[in-house]
């Protein structure tokens, strides 16, 4: 479903009716997003019920979550084109430049870093939240939206990117792609917003201390570390370096060990994570709402089974039922009102309450243990199992999203 996904877009399939440019677009289009983010406030003090310059204001806001996230990462030196050097050529590496006079990153920056992505993301929810009209357009060129993701102010478009990639047909094919945004993905879009958030809030939640001071020398240039030494040797990765690089070797497998077993030092954001995740179920139920009440066919990035969208991926009722059946089994288990199957012992009917391990998280997050089952023991519960895990349940998705696919359409639908 992806790749079929990607080749679509790639097809330069055509737009539909021409029309005035939303306001938003004119700033998208242009990268300056800071820009765009301040006219659209001010049209709607303006016009406080122009919903779509409000979608438009969350679309920016949205965008502008990854622009400051990637220019603080560009400010503490990330190591960018050392780190992709070994799999990108020549002229994408020159789009992710590295900061020659990068300033020395701490764990505590990281994290403050985390934050601000997370009150990003907050923001451009809560703006998207607030329209009201179920009619909303916002129909964009998505290939020429353009991004400064190191605040180089050089912003970068997906048609570039595929031009410097050698794939000229594509990206002439991106600069024309034109999606007619509308009510149902607005909801689509909160949704993402949800996810994203709970992401950050989950690491925000354990402490990765130990991650950073042993391993964040191989993605940022200056760190504060009491390892002085891992910031002596070479950390050039490039295709001779990584065979028989004892030094990287012992730091990946640093990370992974870390990554295995993590102290919470947070655990109040364990339950802001959950309810993002609530959130995301909710959105994706709600966008349903919407698409399935669409009589047009303008453009659509999801459509419904009546409609052919512009990815020409054809979405069918079965799909959407059986789409909605999952959200409202994972709906009941961030409920806690259904149980997550525990794969040791003989009883059928026991299962992990997840919706306890986010609201009393453990006092470490300990993968192994977690396998094991040893960790699971304080949420086992006796209740009704999802169906999630079943068998039956998985042949018949499989059935339905055709195999591996599911993973495809999942991404797409949110």
């Amino acid at each position: 479903m992806f790749r079929l996904s990607v080749c679509a877009l790639l097809a330069g399939l055509l737009a539909g009716p021409a029309g005035a440019e939303p306001l938003a677009a004119n700033y998208l289009y242009e990268g300056k997003l800071a820009d765009g983010e301040k006219a659209l406030e001010k049209r709607l003090s303006e016009s406080p019920s122009d919903d779509e310059a409000r979608f438009g204001l969350g679309v920016v806001q949205f965008f502008r979550t990854f622009e400051r996230f990637g220019t603080s990462l560009h400010k503490y030196g990330l190591r960018a084109s050392s780190l992709f050097r070994a799999g990108f050529p020549a002229e994408l590496q020159k789009l992710v430049p590295e900061n020659p006079k990068p300033e020395k990153l701490s764990y505590d920056g990281f994290r403050r870093i985390l934050q601000d992505a997370i009150d990003d993301l907050t923001r451009a929810e809560a703006t998207l939240a607030k329209i009201k009209d179920e009619k909303v357009k916002l129909p964009l060129h998505v290939g020429r939206i353009k991004l400064d993701l190191f605040g180089q102010g050089a912003p970068v478009s997906a048609a570039l990117v595929f031009r410097q990639l050698e794939m000229k047909h594509e990206g002439e094919a991106a600069n024309k792609f034109l999606i007619g945004f509308d009510r149902g993905d607005v909801s689509w879009l909160r949704g993402y917003c949800h996810l994203l958030a709970a992401w950050g809030e989950f690491w925000l939640a354990v402490d990765g201390q130990e991650i950073f001071e042993s391993a964040a020398h191989r993605f940022f240039e200056s760190v504060e570390t009491p390892n002085k030494f891992l910031l002596e040797e070479d950390r050039k990765v490039d295709a001779a370096s990584l065979t028989g690089n004892f030094p990287l070797i012992a730091d990946a497998v640093s990370l992974i060990y870390h990554l295995f077993n993590m102290p919470v030092k947070e655990p109040k954001r364990m339950q802001a994570a959950l309810g993002h995740l609530q959130g995301m179920v909710a959105q994706g139920k709600e966008m349903w709402k919407y698409i399935l009440a669409e009589t047009d066919d303008d453009n659509e990035w999801i459509p419904n089974p009546k409609q052919k969208g512009v990815l020409r991926v054809q979405v069918t009722q079965e799909m959407v039922d059986r789409w909605r059946q999952t959200l409202d089994e994972v709906d009941l288990v961030l409920q806690g009102k259904k149980l997550v199957p525990f794969w040791r012992g003989t009883k059928k009917d026991v299962g992990v309450n997840l919706r306890k391990v986010f609201e009393e998280p453990p006092k470490r997050v300990d993968i192994v243990r977690w396998v094991q089952g040893t960790a699971a023991v304080p949420y086992l519960e006796k209740g009704t199992i999802t169906s999630l895990a079943d068998p039956r349940t998985i042949a018949e998705l499989d059935r339905v999203f055709g195999g591996p696919n599911f993973f495809g359409f999942a991404f797409w639908f949110n």
